[in-house]
């Protein structure tokens, strides 16, 4: 292996955590405790009218807190929860339990707008109307609406560089939001999945990626505006399960180089789960004294941020758009740019990230609801798949969900669930009287067709992207909502099913099986694609060159790295790759935002890392070594199991590595020498 650096260059990569401070931010939680509330919460008893002729006998309620008493004498008043409330043995008995069991209740009512009342109502009359077989839509029709397609290397709606610099304008003024509340299970992974690795070259994280890339936007937004010290606030939401392993993991990295104080972390609340279609409070089956609960959705985000004050905080700041990103689909930081532009120049305040879908595709569609008799109603929203078919088949040709004969996708652009949403309109929305709580749904699995009882419990859910229906009711025909669609190479690859599962998906003819190994084949091919454009010679994986490794089809190569360092934007890759060419087998990882390669010859391993102060030009260099390459996991081999899950490990057999973290000007010419030129 070749190692060359400049002055300080092999210390620094050994120890680069080290070059951040230690102390850990201030990040802002959630409080778990509210004070007692005068009256109860969302309910129209007092406290004062209790007696002994209630449920639960006064000496079991002199056990409790006062939140607690009011919580059980909430339920007190619908009878669908006495099974909560009856039968508790006199005091003396299971106290402990009692108190467990009122505490968290108190905890449910006050972590809910509106308390458990609120909830309760909500959850009653959602759960008639899908016994009833309610349409949501009758009263709609379906339509496509506004929006752009940008393609990075074809012609689209838009000029994607257009876009992309109108964007660049624009990035010294947003705050990004990473809903982060899921566990890696689905993945096989017992882990936060911010922490799974993006990619095996250089191990970074999603959570590292996703701050580098945040770092990439300030350093280029100095450049663009002539603003110093931009800072881009980050908001990440956490669940119970997340909360602390995501705390955990910025302190072990110290931020991956943020600021103390451009992170916030909230959390969201679960909600209570239930048990039939009455909305009965679901009790554990082992622990009467226990409501079992469940995530309520990533659409509590929106609450979040307006519970804990950033929107308005952002607001005074001068940001003008929010940007929301899911947590395992790196593909997508390559939209958030253009699709700011898009925003900035159609005037959005809701721009949704899309891709082509096909027709009849398990996948939500952005689409515009026309209301047939009152247009105020009319708003563009996302449309799960399995309503989008019954309401296009009762309008036009009745055909359903069918593809576009001239494109072979449906006309509806896919949602990708990432979205940018202008400031000023999102803190009117939140300010108005849901607070930010979208619409919520019911989705329970009955037993039989009396659609009466629960083969498990249900909850009430939300979803990020229905905020729409918050927009409608608070800005009428004034909300414009729109989508920007690009190529699916570009934006969306995410990593959510495990590797057994991605199997069986191929084995059934899947060519997007969602493993982690097939998020880091599109990474490379993504690359590939991307140095193909500016002009290099680089063998770019299609279909029938896929190879499967783990069961699992990928890219044979080459693996190509392009860190946020290096280019954020299209015109920086034009401006810092001219010529050369790749192996198939070849890997290549770029970080440097002042690098410049040229005329490149690479067959094997090559990686350059250059510090912000470090200018080097690469011109003319060759490399030849053994290069990195992957393995199958044998079953018995002892592998950690983020590795595990992919189905395979790399190899990194021979490299050519340069770090250069001195400030200067540096050549690495045709000899592969490192030479400083001031």
């Amino acid at each position: 292996m070749r190692i060359s650096c400049a002055a300080g260059g092999l210390l620094l990569l050994l120890t680069t955590a080290s070059a951040f401070g230690t102390v850990s931010p201030n990040y802002s939680s959630l409080p778990r405790k509210t004070a007692s509330p005068t009256f109860i919460r969302g309910g129209r008893l007092h406290a004062s009218t209790v007696d002994e002729t209630t449920m639960v006998s006064t000496e079991n309620l002199a056990l409790l807190s006062k939140r607690g008493q009011e919580a059980i004498l909430l339920l007190q008043q619908d009878k669908a929860q006495h099974h909560v409330v009856a039968d508790w043995p006199a005091p003396g008995t299971e106290d402990d339990g009692k108190i467990r069991l009122a505490e968290q209740l108190a905890d449910l009512n006050d972590s809910y707008p509106g308390g458990l009342t609120a909830y309760l109502t909500k959850a009653k009359r959602l759960l008639k109307e899908s016994a009833d077989g309610t349409n949501p839509f009758s009263d709609y029709q379906a339509l496509v609406p506004e929006g752009e397609h940008l393609s990075f290397d074809q012609e689209g709606t838009m000029d994607f560089n257009e876009a992309e610099q109108l964007g660049l304008t624009g990035i010294a003024d947003v705050a990004l939001v990473l809903v982060a509340g899921g566990l890696g299970e689905r993945l096989g992974y017992s882990g936060i999945k911010l922490s799974l690795e993006t990619n095996l070259c250089t191990g970074k994280s999603y959570l590292a990626f996703y701050i580098h890339y945040l770092q990439a936007m300030q350093y280029v937004a100095e450049i663009k505006t002539g603003r110093k010290n931009v800072k881009i606030p980050l908001a990440i939401m956490t669940s119970g399960d997340t909360d602390g392993p995501t705390r955990e993991l910025l302190s072990k990295n110290h931020n991956f180089g943020l600021d103390d104080d451009q992170i916030t972390i909230v959390m969201q609340d679960k909600v209570a789960a239930l048990k039939d279609g009455n909305a009965g409070l679901a009790l554990d089956d082992n622990d009467r004294w226990s409501v079992q609960t469940k995530p309520h959705g990533h659409g509590d985000v929106h609450h979040l941020l307006y519970r804990e004050g950033l929107v308005s905080k952002w607001q005074k700041e001068g940001k003008k758009y929010v940007i929301f990103l899911q947590d395992t689909n790196a593909l997508v930081i390559n939209s958030i740019i253009p699709t700011l532009g898009v925003s900035m120049k159609k005037g959005f305040d809701m721009n949704s990230i899309c891709i082509p879908r096909l027709a009849g595709e398990a996948a939500g569609a952005i689409t515009r609801l026309e209301h047939k008799t009152d247009p105020d109603k009319s708003l563009v929203i996302n449309v799960e798949y399995n309503q989008l078919d019954p309401l296009l088949r009762t309008q036009g040709d009745c055909k359903g969900d069918v593809a576009d004969p001239e494109t072979g996708y449906s006309p509806f652009p896919g949602n990708a669930n990432n979205i940018v949403i202008e400031m000023d309109a999102y803190a009117k929305t939140l300010r108005g009287e849901d607070r930010g709580v979208v619409v919520e749904f019911v989705n329970p699995k009955y037993k039989d067709d009396s659609r009466t009882e629960f083969k498990k419990p249900t909850r009430l859910e939300c979803m990020m992207q229905d905020i729409p229906k918050l927009f409608q009711k608070e800005m009428g025909k004034e909300a414009n909502i729109g989508f920007t669609m690009f190529d699916r190479w570009f934006t969306f690859s995410p990593a959510k099913n495990s590797l057994e599962s991605g199997i069986e998906a191929v084995s059934k003819g899947s060519l997007a099986p969602g493993t982690m190994s097939s998020a880091e084949s599109d990474k490379y091919i993504q690359n590939q694609r991307k140095l193909k454009f500016a002009g290099m010679d680089v063998p770019v994986t299609t279909e029938k060159d896929l190879v499967t490794i783990g069961g699992i089809p990928v890219t044979p190569g080459p693996r190509i790295i392009l860190c946020p360092a290096f280019t954020i934007s299209q015109q920086e890759i034009l401006d810092k790759i001219q010529g050369g060419k790749i192996t198939q087998r070849s890997s290549l990882v770029l970080e440097g935002h002042n690098l410049v390669v040229k005329n490149l010859d690479l067959d094997g391993a090559l990686v350059i890392r250059a510090g912000p102060n470090s200018h080097v030009t690469v011109d003319g260099l060759r490399v030849r070594n053994d290069g990195w390459e992957l393995k199958e996991i044998p079953e018995d081999a002892d592998i950690p199991e983020s590795v595990r899950i992919r189905g395979y490990t790399m190899a990194k057999n021979d490299s050519t590595i340069y770090i250069i973290k001195e400030p200067g000007n540096f050549l690495i010419g045709p000899d592969g020498e490192l030479k400083k030129l001031d």
